[in-house]
Parts: C-alpha cells; structure tokens; sequence
C-alpha cells in the first residue's frame, strides 16, 4: 500500500469551518473519509476544542449551506445527508453522507477518479491547515491526482508536497473494537459480500434489500449507521 500526503493551507475566509480553527487554535480535528464511487462518498470528523467553537464547527459541518467540501470555486451538488452522532463538552463526532455529487470538486472524489482500487483518506485539522493522508493500492497515475488538485485549488487555498512512499504505518484494523447490532452487522456484510463496496460497484441498495426482504429506505439507514459506527471506532483507536 502507497500513502500521498500532503497540506492545504486557508486563509481566512477561504472556508467557513476553518475559520472557526483559525479563530481557535486549540481547537483540532481528525477526519476519515471513503469515496465509494466518483460522486459518492461518507466521511466522519471527530472535532475537539472549546464548547462554543466545536458546537460552532458541527453546525457548520451539518449545514444544507456548506460548500466546503470542494477546493474549487464550485459547490458541490448531489444529495448530503449529515448529523452529529456524538456531543459533549469539547467533542463532537459528525458523520455525512453525500452522493449524486458528480461534480464535485472534493479531494476524496477527484482521489477515487485517478486512483484504480479502493482509496481510504485521513485528514488532520489544525490552524490554517489541512493534512490529508491518501491511502491507494497503487500511485501509478498519482501524476494526474497532484495536476487536478493543484489545478482546481481556488485562490485562497495553497497546496504542499509532503511525501509519496510505501505506507509504514498500517491503518488501524476498525472492526477488532467495532459492537453492531445483529441488523447492522448483516447489513454491513451481505453489502459487502454482494460487491456494494467494490469499484465500480457491482450492486446497489435495492438488490441488497431485495436478499434481505426488507424496505431501501431500512437498509440505507441500518448501513449508514454500521458505517458511522465503524468509522468512530477506527477514529477512537488513532
């Protein structure tokens, strides 16, 4: 497995949540994030800092008005489905799904369009700065991801080279400490099982349904909250 890292750095006014960790230096975030298909993706931020300023930065986050999950002066479109799972003082956990987002500019979406096989991404939050972390199976056309995203970097975000090497530190396995409901779990499994996460999918939502005898609507959730819950427990053991 080959890792790409790499900084983006904001000035202010360049993204409305991280102006909230400009504003808070204190404040810090961890990020993963799994582009599914070229316009769909899930992803969860773990945010910690001042009450005022996490509460701030999750509402923001779970905002029909948020933008910022394209770099380029393009919104994203498609279909977002956002919620805080977890709040207390200091510490919040939100977890957005978004798809039909064919447009969109996101690092996670333009990563899975240039990069063969599955793609995993942690993004770090501190500052001014973003440090994102892409996860691959091979680099070989990591040329074209380092083009397009420097390309479509709006004016007030800069981008920094870090490294591109063999991964020496392993993502850590979610599911070793990862407690789903019976439901879940063979939701979560017959998907995967059926090829609802390989690329390019090879089912959809209503076939895994259909095997299961139960509503889309049921499963979507059911599956969205197995992702939610293993994502938090991958973030929990980092």
């Amino acid at each position: 497995m080959r890792e790409f890292v790499f900084t983006l750095n904001y000035a202010k006014g360049a993204d409305a949540v991280m102006d909230v960790f400009i504003d808070a230096p204190e404040m810090h975030a961890t990020t993963l994030i799994c582009p599914m298909t070229d316009s769909e993706f899930w992803r969860l931020d773990r945010i910690s800092g001042g009450p005022e300023s996490v509460e701030r930065a999750a509402g923001l986050l779970t905002s029909d008005e948020y933008g910022g999950f394209s770099i380029s002066d393009k919104r994203c479109g498609g279909d977002r489905h956002s919620e805080v799972l977890a709040s207390s003082a200091g510490q919040a956990t939100v977890y957005t799904h978004v798809v039909d987002a064919s447009s969109c500019d996101s690092v996670s979406l333009v990563a899975n369009r240039y990069l063969p096989g599955a793609v995993l991404i942690e993004v770090t939050r501190r500052g001014t700065e973003e440090r994102w972390r892409v996860l691959m199976q091979t680099d070989e056309r990591i040329g074209l991801l380092y083009d397009t995203i420097s390309g479509k970097l709006r004016e007030e975000i800069t981008f920094r080279f870090e490294h591109l090497e063999t991964v020496t530190t392993p993502p850590t396995d979610p599911l070793a400490s990862l407690s789903l409901r019976p439901e879940q779990r063979r939701v979560l499994e017959l998907a995967a099982e059926m090829g609802y996460y390989e690329t390019p999918r090879e089912t959809t939502l209503e076939a895994v349904a259909s095997r299961l005898d139960e509503p889309r609507s049921t499963v979507s959730y059911r599956l969205r909250r197995a992702e939610a819950e293993l994502v938090d427990a991958f973030l929990s053991s980092t």
